[in-house]
């Protein structure tokens, strides 16, 4: 129903983008933790292709920086027991050519390390997707390396958008936040310990 939007970045929410359009509306969007589409300082002119899921109790859009991003997370989402969350979590795993890589080797190991995906349904995925994924084109050399790195979820994910957005870039962000030792820390107090660390 709606597959693009195109306007200017306005600012983050919890795992949410919110993009104002020409018509001043402003959608909000989910986006996985990885997603390019972060880097966006406000006011920026962007472009999302967006997946509408509509339910009983309301609408959400999902939207991905490219075509062969959503393209990956419609094919993920034709799984049984994977809903758009459970989908978004997977592609927060890492690029949509690791993620591939992974599902074509039958790593069900490291899919299963998506947040509130378990390695029933991560098996599932592979059955499923194995034989459709390994049609699409992979990179050789992300096939090489290791598959998928370890994502900053939650808070940290947080205190790395709020990082961006006061002009760092998205790898000095997740140097930074990645450099502080995991405790139980607000978004404030990560943000206070990285900035340490980039000074």
């Amino acid at each position: 129903m709606i597959r693009t939007i195109r306007g200017n970045y306005m600012m983050y929410e919890s795992g949410a983008i919110v993009v104002e359009t020409a018509a001043g509306i402003g959608f909000r969007i989910n986006v996985t933790d990885t997603s390019s589409l972060l880097t966006m300082r406000e006011g920026d002119e962007m472009t999302v292709y967006t997946y509408l899921q509509v339910k009983e109790d309301g609408m959400s859009l999902y939207g991905f920086a490219d075509p062969d991003e959503l393209k990956l997370f419609e094919m993920l989402i034709t799984v049984n027991g994977v809903g758009p969350k459970a989908g978004l979590a997977i592609m927060s795993l890492g690029t949509p050519n690791s993620i591939k890589a992974a599902i074509a080797g039958k790593d069900a190991a490291t899919i299963s390390q998506a947040q509130g995906v378990g390695k029933k349904t991560a098996e599932r995925v592979i059955l499923e997707l194995c034989d459709k994924v390994s049609a699409l084109p992979i990179d050789g050399a992300e096939l090489a390396a290791p598959a998928i790195k370890t994502a900053a979820t939650g808070d940290k994910a947080e205190a790395i958008v709020a990082l961006t957005t006061l002009g760092y870039s998205k790898k000095e962000a997740e140097q930074a936040i990645m450099s502080v030792p995991d405790e139980d820390l607000s978004v404030e107090e990560y943000i206070k310990k990285a900035l340490k660390y980039l000074i």
